[in-house]
């Protein structure tokens, strides 16, 4: 008896969810971030030639080839809720592309240009990893399990990205940045 009573209580606060108003926010959100990691692919190899230092050029070139596989990994998610990828304009990071464009236009070229960029790049990341962090919260909830894994390890990626970024930063950029003269 006891048993029955936690299947019928896990029953209904756990839907069917399939056609759930969360699997709803799930694609949209899906779609959103798909169409963010495709603007990536064209505005990460900007920041590459706008950058002078050789470790956030490196640490660019590897998450430019990490976000070509995210937005790989994406399709598959959309293979296995069984939806076409479609790509919907995200206006976040079309906004934080636009500031990183405007950071690399009034910014003069060497170290000050490259904390500008890692800056942008930066805020791009917090923005993927809550994004990532919630779509993987969603597909929790809604048990899909295989795509939460995919998920799981695109969030993995980000935190790396931003990690190295920091060190960047830290190591030189910054720094090299504080003691040019204005």
């Amino acid at each position: 008896m006891k048993d029955s009573a936690i299947t019928t209580r896990q029953k209904q606060s756990h839907p069917p969810m399939k056609s759930s108003q969360l699997m709803k926010l799930f694609v949209d959100e899906l779609k959103d971030i798909y169409w963010a990691e495709k603007a990536l692919t064209k505005a990460i190899p900007i920041m590459i030639q706008n950058a002078s230092s050789f470790e956030l050029i490196e640490a660019l070139t590897d998450h430019l080839e990490e976000t070509h596989n995210q937005v790989e990994r994406l399709r598959q998610v959309f293979e296995l809720i069984g939806k076409k990828p479609e790509a919907k304009t995200c206006k976040a990071m079309q906004g934080l592309i636009e500031e990183a464009t405007d950071i690399m236009k009034s910014c003069e070229e060497g170290p000050m240009r490259d904390a500008g960029i890692i800056s942008a790049a930066q805020k791009v990341e917090h923005y993927e990893m809550a994004t990532y962090g919630t779509l993987r919260q969603f597909g929790e909830t809604l048990s899909l399990t295989r795509v939460v894994v995919l998920l799981a390890a695109t969030l993995q990626e980000e935190k790396a990205a931003d990690e190295k970024l920091s060190s960047v930063a830290i190591g030189a950029v910054n720094v090299e940045a504080a003691s040019e003269e204005v």
